[in-house]
């Protein structure tokens, strides 16, 4: 995946730490090349509870890695922290969803990699 800036593609790293970092911008990951994130203006999403653009997606989910929040991807929905629900009663990351379909989704997807019918 190349960088979402300037598309500079990342090369085998030496040992240690990549210098590449990931964040995700509208819902979706995206790789900064370590150019790129000298700029003060990386337009990436944040945390609506701590304003942290340490965030990762993954599985339709956004989570803050800085203070645990998560929220579903390509909603509106404000970050809500891990394990809590939020004021509006909807359940957090607690091991439940807030949509009912997740699991057949999931289900269908692993299906669909792993070739079973």
């Amino acid at each position: 995946m190349p960088c979402y800036r300037c598309g500079a593609r990342q090369t085998d790293p030496v040992r240690g730490a990549s210098p590449w970092k990931r964040g995700v911008r509208h819902e979706a990951q995206v790789l900064v090349c370590p150019d790129c994130q000298r700029v003060h203006d990386l337009d990436l999403d944040t945390c609506a509870s701590c304003g942290s653009v340490a965030l990762i997606c993954r599985l339709g989910e956004v989570e803050c890695r800085s203070c645990g929040a998560v929220r579903l991807a390509r909603s509106n929905d404000p970050l809500v922290p891990a394990g809590r629900p939020d004021p509006a009663g909807r359940p957090g990351a607690s091991g439940q969803t807030n949509s009912p379909g997740l699991a057949a989704e999931v289900e269908a997807a692993l299906n669909r990699v792993l070739g079973r019918s």
